[in-house]
């Protein structure tokens, strides 16, 4: 296979988890918001399973694909944002909390369904177990057929447990504009929140910087939590 076709094959295993992570979280919070009493992200069609509604073109496509290019991986992706009016909710300041972990919750839940189909994969074809810990792009001419079929789907399930397990614990971080901050303004006191509005128009960029400027600073914390989870599950 050449370079082309093996970015192809890549772009398409690590890409189709992680548009699914990022547009089921945004989702999560639109529609936990629209059951607390905030119809917006409902009126402005984002409770949608077409991924072109959530589409970010910097977040979702333009950086992911340059991390595949520069990197190899993709580590780092948002959709474009659900609106949510803070003032419609039933009780702002605790329903604000529940809105925000409705997303790292729905990455969670995405990990689990992910791992149950690894589990089933290798019940259904054994032998598949073997082929997975080979190298990449190993020559299947001689493998099982059915070992064909699920080895892409095997290693696309496996890179989603990672993706949703990371983009979970990543947005649980309490540092502003992560649902983390926001999950601790809706349980904290109020000069915690006070703190962290002053901090969430600054709160991206200085995001954008530590993960750029310091690279893996970000991974080594979150990495020992990913793979304890992924260590349970399968």
């Amino acid at each position: 296979m050449n370079s082309v076709g093996k970015f192809l094959v890549e772009l398409f295993l690590y890409g189709v988890p992680l548009l699914f992570a990022v547009v089921l979280h945004e989702i999560a919070h639109g529609w936990v918001a629209y059951k607390r009493g905030d119809p917006t992200a409902k009126a402005a069609g984002r409770l949608n399973l077409n991924p072109i509604k959530h589409v970010d073109p910097v977040g979702t496509v333009v950086l992911p694909i340059f991390e595949l290019i520069f990197t190899g991986r993709i580590f780092f992706g948002w959709a474009k944002p659900v609106p949510v009016n803070f003032f419609l909710l039933k009780n702002p300041k605790r329903d604000m909390a529940y809105v925000a972990a409705a997303g790292p919750g729905m990455n969670f839940l995405q990990a689990i369904i992910y791992a149950f189909f690894i589990k089933f994969f290798l019940i259904a074809a054994p032998s598949l177990a073997y082929y997975l810990r080979m190298p990449s792009f190993v020559n299947l001419s001689d493998a099982p057929v059915m070992v064909k079929v699920l080895l892409p789907l095997t290693q696309m399930a496996f890179f989603g447990v990672i993706i949703n397990l990371f983009l979970a614990f990543f947005n649980l971080i309490p540092f502003p504009p992560l649902d983390g901050s926001r999950i601790v303004v809706g349980f904290g006191p109020p000069s915690v929140a006070r703190f962290f509005v002053k901090l969430e128009p600054y709160g991206m960029t200085i995001l954008i910087l530590i993960i750029f400027l310091i690279p893996g600073l970000i991974a080594k914390l979150i990495n020992p939590l990913v793979y304890l989870v992924l260590s349970i599950l399968l």
